[in-house]
């Protein structure tokens, strides 16, 4: 046990000795401030048992690694780690210099080899148990001599901490079978509970000294020794850590960029996390796009005020392809990107160009423009012009330029039973914090267009004004249909770090998108990736292209409705998603629950 020390109060002094009196009260009131700051910090008692110690009326246990695996895997010591329960984990290395290590290791290998040679003259059979260990041994002998292996004695030692002994012991025998799956084997330090503590202690003192010799590639593989956790004091909350039960909290922002994809099976939760994380952002001041194929953001939009704009072929609703940002005005560069932009929505109506058809169309684009008051290098339209050139200006164009043939493609959206859609000037805005784009009552032979024509107005907008914003595009596989669609979103995503933009990619089709090299690129640009259930079907393309291991697979394979494989650049972390419960009926459309409702 240990005191706190016991103070006496000083003696009077005579007059004559008030100097030397004074000093000796400075000297005593520095001593007795001292030990009342180790009071505070030092345990008030200690009680050691043969298996374990009682430091403030806690139980304390130390064991140590006793028996390692054969081989060794990347990552072998991260179940530590993550062992859910309050243990220190201890790790010591010492390194053992060559000239000391080959001497003992050759006469290993001779008591191996005069073993074997004795038994296979007795008649007996030679196991496992003495030709690993040989042959283990004389392959590190050989690299130790040339200098490709440097021998280690390493420690590991385990600290639990309890409130009982009961607890203490349901611990202890958690973390004894969580090890032995791996094939590794503790022991308490039974009557060295002391030396064990010391050990723990962050001294760099190796007092109990059980130590067990590894080489170097084995005790590299020990690092990084690092947990699974993921909070970053400036992101959102998006779920809790299936590995520790800690909160994932991440900005998206604050990685190399902001862009991110989603990959799940139908029904694995994926538009409910796409919605939580909206959610989440908008409380952040994040303004929010969504381009939503099946109508499953507009209870989310009417619940927090958006705006919730309906496009179908009669909507009132329109967006210009036509229009420009307000940075091409003055910047040659932005025009000529927004002109490349447009040629590719042409494209797409036209079904295809030619590279000698592309020529024409960018040719009419620019004299499109320049009758507007617009040319190349930026110059604002005619004085008094508020309205810039429509899809109808661009026919007329072409006409005069005798492109009949390409004016016979064209024509259903200028004159015919299209003509409502695209030929007229933008009467939308995106000032809202939530902007929801509804396409669903579109025709399939409309609906990639239009997303086209939202993500390039969107793409103005964003150039036009630098604010943090998000731009969700779900069901982003249709865009990957056509070429000029997909290299349209590949080249946004690989810009949208420069105008403070975020592109998430919401996609079930995980094949198609990988598959494709527009997908690929879109993936890789791509610095949050959010996986959700996979079939037998995509699972090997997934885990190929971003690198996942067998137990990220199995758990793909198996995982439950919400939960999520998240990496975060170099982070892997496996999160449930979770949202509380006034948020989950703003974003929930589960027909069983909108049923109970009514009811």
């Amino acid at each position: 046990m240990f005191s706190t020390s016991h103070k006496t109060k000083p003696k009077a002094k005579s007059a004559v000795q008030v100097s030397e009196r004074k000093r000796k009260e400075d000297t005593l009131k520095f001593h007795v401030g001292e030990q009342d700051q180790l009071d505070v910090i030092t345990y008030s008692g200690l009680e050691e048992d043969r298996s374990y110690l009682v430091i403030d009326n806690r139980y304390v246990r130390t064991l140590f690694i006793s028996g390692y695996p054969y081989t060794a895997s990347s990552g072998w010591l991260n179940h530590l780690i993550n062992f859910n329960h309050n243990i220190d984990i201890s790790f010591h290395i010492e390194p053992i210099e060559a000239t000391l290590a080959l001497p003992k290791l050759n006469r290993k290998i001779t008591e191996l080899t005069s073993t074997k040679r004795a038994m296979e003259r007795a008649g007996k059979i030679v196991g496992a148990e003495l030709t690993d260990p040989l042959e283990s041994a004389i392959a590190l002998r050989d690299k130790i001599q040339r200098g490709q292996e440097n021998l280690f004695q390493v420690s590991l030692y385990l600290c639990i901490f309890a409130d009982s002994v009961a607890e203490l012991e349901k611990t202890t025998k958690l973390l004894e079978h969580i090890l032995a799956t791996r094939l590794f084997y503790m022991k308490s330090a039974m009557y060295q509970q002391l030396e064990g503590l010391q050990s723990i202690l962050p001294r760099g003192e190796n007092v109990l000294a059980q130590k067990r010799n590894l080489d170097s590639s084995s005790a590299a593989l020990t690092f990084p020794f690092v947990s699974s956790e993921l909070v970053q004091e400036t992101g959102i909350l998006y779920g809790i850590n299936r590995s520790n039960s800690s909160l994932v909290i991440l900005d998206r922002f604050s990685l190399p960029n902001a862009n991110s994809i989603l990959f799940a099976q139908s029904g694995s939760g994926k538009s409910y996390t796409a919605k939580v994380e909206i959610l989440r952002h908008l409380m952040q001041g994040t303004k929010v796009i969504v381009i939503d194929p099946e109508r499953e953001y507009r209870q989310l939009s009417q619940s927090v005020g958006g705006t919730y704009i309906k496009l179908s072929v009669h909507s009132e609703e329109k967006i210009n392809p036509f229009d420009l940002s307000v940075n091409a005005f003055t910047d040659p560069d932005s025009f000529a990107d927004h002109v490349q932009s447009l040629t590719e929505i042409i494209s797409l109506m036209a079904e295809g160009l030619s590279p000698e058809e592309k020529s024409v169309v960018d040719k009419a684009i620019l004299k499109t423009y320049k009758y507007a008051g617009v040319t190349s290098k930026g110059s604002s339209p005619k004085k008094g012009s508020k309205q810039y050139p429509t899809l109808n200006d661009f026919f007329l164009v072409l006409k005069s330029l005798k492109e009949l043939r390409l004016c016979q493609r064209l024509e259903k959206y200028v004159t015919g039973s299209l003509a409502e859609v695209f030929d007229a000037h933008t009467n939308i805005e995106l000032d809202n914090r939530l902007v929801v784009f509804d396409t669903k009552d579109l025709p399939e032979s409309l609906r990639q267009i239009m997303h086209l024509v939202i993500a390039q107005f969107v793409q103005n907008q964003v150039k036009s004004s630098l604010q943090k914003r998000l731009l969700v595009i779900d069901e982003a596989w249709l865009l990957l249909e056509h070429e000029e669609s997909a290299r349209f979103i590949a080249g946004m995503v690989r810009r949208a770090r420069k105008y403070y933009l975020g592109v998430s990619i919401i996609s079930q089709q995980a094949n198609d998108f990988l598959q494709s090299a527009y997908g690929r690129a879109i993936a890789s640009q791509a610095s949050l990736r959010i996986l959700m259930r996979q079939d037998t079907t995509t699972i090997r393309h997934v885990a190929e292209e971003f690198h996942l291991s067998e137990y990220e697979q199995k758990f793909l394979l198996t995982c439950e409705r919400g939960e999520a494989l998240i990496i975060a650049d170099q982070h892997h972390v496996i999160v449930k998603i979770t949202a509380s419960e006034d948020e989950h009926p703003l974003i929930t459309t589960d027909p069983a629950e909108k049923s109970k409702e009514k009811k």
